[in-house]
């Protein structure tokens, strides 16, 4: 006869009850609740934050001031001779054009993640060398500027194409 087979007859002769999965399902279930409850508060969270930036967009829109949407970025971009390729031409736009990317929110979240300003920030350090986000939100916030629309303006579309919901 198998242990296994003993160790049973002899629980079941004995009345020991057998091993229940009781402590792990209890684990599972707070395990979930924890994180149900921990995502509900990062969304929350990263709702109020893009809510508070939009209601900025529109203070600066009715006050036709865009030195409202400024993040405050004072460190130098890095040099673009650093780099090749797309990340060279974003680094050039945010050397050549600071104040645009200053008024810009950077929807890689990098805000609440690390605390950068504005986009801008992103070319201040090395975020953006590996962030595709960062860079077509310089490539886009660019072309629309050239196409003749003022900082509020191009705020407006960079937020209407790049804001999503964090899932």
């Amino acid at each position: 006869m198998s242990k296994k087979n003993t160790k049973k007859r002899i629980a079941k002769k004995n009345k020991i009850p057998a091993k229940s999965n009781t402590k792990k399902i209890a684990f599972i279930i707070i395990t979930g609740l924890a994180l149900l409850v921990g995502g509900i508060f990062s969304y929350d969270f990263i709702n109020k934050s893009n809510t508070a930036e939009k209601s900025i967009v529109k203070k600066a829109a009715a006050m036709s001031d865009p030195s409202i949407l400024r993040g405050g970025e004072k460190g130098p971009t890095l040099s673009p001779a650093k780099f090749t390729g797309n990340v060279a031409r974003a680094y050039k736009i945010a050397e050549q054009n600071p104040v645009l990317l200053d008024s810009m929110y950077c929807y890689c979240n990098c805000k609440e993640s690390i605390g950068h300003k504005s986009l801008l920030s992103c070319y201040a350090d090395n975020h953006a060398v590996s962030c595709g986000i960062c860079q077509d939100q310089a490539f886009f916030a660019l072309s629309q500027y050239q196409s003749g629309k003022n900082i509020i303006e191009v705020r407006k579309a960079v937020d209407a194409k790049f804001w999503r919901p964090l899932s």
